[in-house]
This record gives structure tokens, C-alpha cells and sequence, in this order.
């Protein structure tokens, strides 16, 4: 194919044409719309187009009666919708989007028909989240001017795009698309054509750790769910959080992932889920998954009073204990050197010894270790404790213990972090913990995708912080953390569960080789 495509944005004066009128096509023709382009919406399944363009009159109305847009530019916007009988109809568009069903026979099929239609330089889009760009653009005569535009759904409020490029894409069709984008107000980021592109691909271990711990009786979902939240710094947990997507939408992407990875250990999906969704119990629009709601969807927002009326667990808190008086801190903390300073303020007596460790010495002889992948029963009274995004912000923390840790370690380990004004959860003895676990494998999962050219570490960590909402990207992560602590952790956990799933990728491997380079050691 001739590159005939500027590679600037699409003008505004320029069609938009989205086929397929459901949630998302009608989402994306509103973003298209209030950018200022003339919109044809086109819906194989007769008048589905004229009421998908009554219910965009319906949208533009509520945000005038918010305020967030006047009188006259909803109706100039109103002017510029077209509802479309016809395909041919769409075929002075510059970008034609589709948003219709998840099914790669009837993508390629409507693709082929669009292609002898439209203009050598109209941009041809999918707003797949499962199939591959480049399986669709391979029935194409010309599938350089294909990309991926995958809106995130409500695609009007949230702001990520990811722009993906398949096997054939030219670099013109790309960037022209990563430009409209930008110029309708969002935050595009690029990738390569992977399975998930960014966001679900990487985002895979944040529910697939918490699954594990439950599945290996580490901790129950209500509890799991608020170390994440009140330690870790997530939004939302994973159990609430796919309750709330849908467990078999959220299984689906999972094990569409898995499979297109030929399987791979790293993104094995959840034996425990699937058979909520063998049960038919999908989470709050079934009224019940890994939590019972109300009547399906009037379910209340996780933490509020009508969710715990309706039953909601509360977490696993333990009761309080007495705070040792004074303890030892042996070596460097790390990413928890900050509660050094924090029992000092707390009045407990701190002394630091700046060989071994690292630990925190109480005064029962117990030890009290910053999770690191290996487990409790491997040591004399070790307790470990998970990381936390910031250590003084968290209002609760982790603690895990075997059966044969002493009770007086695990209570000295309690009523310290109660000084330190934290809830503390008391987890079985599970390498990696919650936090650790999870973020460690993030990070894997960011560092491979960044070697090999799925995205850049920039766009990886936009797109996760868009994209799920998570505190930090994995890219940033990993640099505060260090660039050897993934790296330990997973091999830790790969020592003690030896599938392959927390085997660090040679990335990993690379990154905390060329530390050892740099140090000499």
C-alpha cells in the first residue's frame, strides 16, 4: 500500500464513521462527536443507528444539565450526528471505528467490505480488547493503514487509548491515529499488537496473586481485598474489583490471554474462579461472587453501610496486643526503612546494627523480616510483614506466621504496628505475602513486555495508572523498590513453587546482573 497518510491528526472537518451502536460505539462516537467531527453511526441490525443516535442526543442533553456543555455546541454537535442505513453511506469517512462483537470472522468480514469502500487515506480501527489487530487486518488487501484504538469504557470520561500497531501497520497509520487521539482530548499510549496490549496483559498478576492466596487458605477475599487497598495503595481489590467487572467477563480476558500465550505458567488462570463462573454467581449484576449483593445490580459501593447490611465480611483484624519497649533494627530495611524513624516517634527504644539482617529483633528473640518470598516455617520465630506503598500513609498491614512461630513473636509483631497506628491482618504462612507477591510480579511483567518492544517503560506506566488505576506504574515501582528486589522475591518464590510462574523473565535476570556489574560484587 502507497503511505499516502499524513501523519498528523485527522482535521476536525473530517468524517468519523463508528460501526456497531452498543455501549462502547456509542461512547466512542460521542468523543468523536464533541471534538468537532461530523459522526456517521452504522449498526448492522436495522434502526439500532437511529436509537443509538437519539440516546447520544439523550448523553449531550445530561451534560448540559451539568453544566459541563452549553446549548449551542450540543446542538452544532447534534447537527454533525448522522445515523447511517447503509454502509456505503460510510464512505467519505477519514476513520472508521468498529465496536461490534468480539468475533474475529465478522470484524474481518465488515473490514473487507469497508476496505472497497473508503478512501485509500481513511484509518481503519478496531476497538477489539481480546483479538489480535493483526489477525483482523490479515484478510485486508492493504492492512497497513490498520490500527488498534482501544477505548476504555465509560470511553467519554476515561482517558486512556491504547494505539495499537499489527504486524502490518505502517508507521504513518500509527501515528496518525496516536494523533487524533491526543487531539480529542485523551492520553494515548502505543504498543505492538500482544496478547491484552498493555493493560490486560500486565494487569493479570494483580488478580491472579490474590486468587492464589486465597487458594492456598492464605487469607480470606475481605481480607486480601484490604491489605491491597489500606497497605498496598490499590483503588480497589481484586475480589471487589472483578465482582464488579463481571467474574466471567474478567475469567474470559484471563484465560484469552493464557491461551494466546500458548499457555504460559505466568498467566495461569484461577481454578477458584472459574468455578464461580461455572456457578453462575458473576459478582454484583448475578447479586453474588466472591461477595453477596442485593437484588442483581443494586449492590452498594464496597466499604459503604448498605454493603455491610447486605453481609459484606469484614477483614481479618487482630486484637490488640502490647507493643515490645524497645527492639533492634539489624541492616537496612530497604523500602521499609522508613519505620525506623516511625518507632522512634512511636517512643519505642530503637537500636541499629548496620551488619546483616535485614530484620527487626524483638524483644522475645523473635524476628520480624520484610517479606521476601520464602515462608515462615523455615526459621525460628520469623514473622514476616508485606510491603506497603507507604509505610507511614498505610492504615493496615500484613503479618504471616507458621504454626510453629511462637505466639509471644507474632503478639510483640502485632502490637508494633498498632503503635504505628495500623490494623494488622494476621495471614497464613504464604512466600511473597499479598502486596509483595503481586507487585513483584507486575513488575516482571512490565520490565519483559518493555524488552521486547511491547511498549515503552513511559507508556507502560501511564497506561497502568489510566488504564486500572493503580497508585504507581510498574516501571516507577520497580525503580523505588530497587532493581534487585523483584528480581529476589520472585526467585525466592520460584525456589519454593517451582511451575514456572514467578520464574523472573530474563529481563529481570539482566537488570539485577547488571547491578552486580555495576557494584562490582
Amino acid at each position: 500500500m502507497t503511505k499516502t497518510a499524513s501523519a498528523s491528526a485527522i482535521a476536525p472537518s473530517r468524517t468519523v464513521a463508528v460501526v456497531g451502536t452498543g455501549t462502547m460505539g456509542q461512547g466512542i462516537a460521542q468523543v468523536a462527536l464533541v471534538a468537532g467531527h461530523p459522526v456517521r453511526l452504522y449498526d448492522a441490525v436495522p434502526g439500532r443507528a437511529r436509537a443509538a443516535a437519539d440516546a447520544l442526543a439523550g448523553r449531550l442533553e445530561r451534560l448540559v444539565d451539568k453544566g459541563r456543555m452549553d446549548g449551542a455546541a450540543r446542538d452544532a454537535a447534534l447537527a454533525r450526528l448522522h445515523p447511517a442505513d447503509a454502509l456505503a453511506e460510510l464512505a467519505d469517512a477519514a476513520l472508521v471505528v468498529e465496536a461490534v462483537l468480539e468475533q474475529l470472522p465478522v470484524k474481518q468480514e465488515l473490514f473487507t467490505a469497508l476496505e472497497a469502500l473508503v478512501a485509500e487515506d481513511c484509518l481503519l480501527a478496531t476497538n477489539t480488547s481480546s483479538l489480535s489487530v493483526t489477525a483482523i487486518a490479515g484478510a485486508l488487501t492493504h492492512p497497513g493503514r490498520f490500527v488498534g484504538l482501544h477505548f476504555f469504557n465509560p470511553a467519554p470520561l476515561l482517558p486512556l487509548v491504547e494505539v495499537v500497531s499489527g504486524f502490518a501497520t505502517d508507521e504513518t497509520a500509527a501515528t496518525r491515529a496516536y494523533e487524533t487521539a491526543k487531539a480529542w482530548g485523551k492520553t494515548p499510549v502505543r504498543c505492538t499488537d500482544t496478547p491484552g496490549f498493555i493493560v490486560n496483559r500486565i494487569a493479570r498478576p494483580f488478580y491472579a496473586e490474590a486468587f492464589a492466596v486465597h487458594e492456598e487458605r492464605g487469607a480470606d477475599p475481605a481480607t486480601i481485598d484490604a491489605v491491597l487497598r489500606e497497605c498496598g495503595g490499590f483503588r480497589m481489590g481484586p475480589f471487589e474489583l472483578t465482582d464488579l467487572i463481571g467474574q466471567d467477563v474478567n475469567e474470559a480476558v484471563t484465560r484469552s490471554v493464557w491461551e494466546s500465550f500458548f499457555q504460559s505458567p505466568k498467566f495461569t488462570p484461577s481454578l477458584a474462579q472459574r468455578r464461580l463462573v461455572e456457578s453462575g454467581l458473576h459478582g454484583r449484576k448475578s447479586g453474588r461472587g466472591w461477595y453477596a449483593y442485593g437484588a442483581p445490580g443494586e449492590s452498594a459501593a464496597p466499604g459503604t453501610a448498605s454493603s455491610k447490611e447486605a453481609g459484606r465480611p469484614e477483614p481479618h483484624t487482630a486484637p490488640p496486643a502490647k507493643a515490645p519497649a524497645a527492639v533492634t533494627v539489624v541492616g537496612d530495611l530497604g523500602p521499609a526503612r522508613a519505620l525506623v524513624a516511625m518507632m522512634t516517634e512511636a517512643g519505642i527504644d530503637v537500636t541499629s546494627v548496620n551488619e546483616g539482617g535485614p530484620y527487626i529483633e524483638l524483644p522475645g528473640d523473635g524476628q520480624l523480616v520484610p517479606a521476601d518470598g520464602k515462608t515462615s516455617v523455615e526459621f525460628a520465630d520469623v514473622v514476616y510483614f508485606d510491603l506497603a506503598l507507604d509505610y507511614r500513609g498505610a492504615t493496615r498491614i500484613a503479618l504471616s506466621a507458621s504454626e510453629d512461630t511462637s505466639e509471644r513473636a507474632v503478639a510483640e509483631a502485632v502490637g508494633l504496628f498498632q503503635k504505628l497506628g495500623k490494623e494488622v491482618s494476621v495471614i497464613g504462612d504464604v512466600p511473597g505475602m499479598i502486596v509483595a507477591r503481586t507487585v513483584a510480579m507486575l513488575i516482571d511483567l512490565a520490565a519483559d513486555a518493555v524488552a521486547k518492544g511491547v511498549a515503552t517503560a513511559e507508556d507502560i506506566d501511564t497506561a497502568m495508572r489510566l488504564g486500572v488505576n493503580y497508585p504507581l506504574g510498574p516501571v516507577e515501582w520497580n525503580r523505588r523498590l530497587g532493581q534487585d528486589w523483584a528480581y529476589d522475591l520472585l526467585s525466592a518464590l520460584h525456589e519454593r513453587c517451582p511451575t514456572g510462574r514467578y520464574a523472573p523473565s530474563l529481563a529481570l535476570y539482566r537488570q539485577a546482573y547488571a547491578g552486580d556489574e555495576e557494584t562490582g560484587s
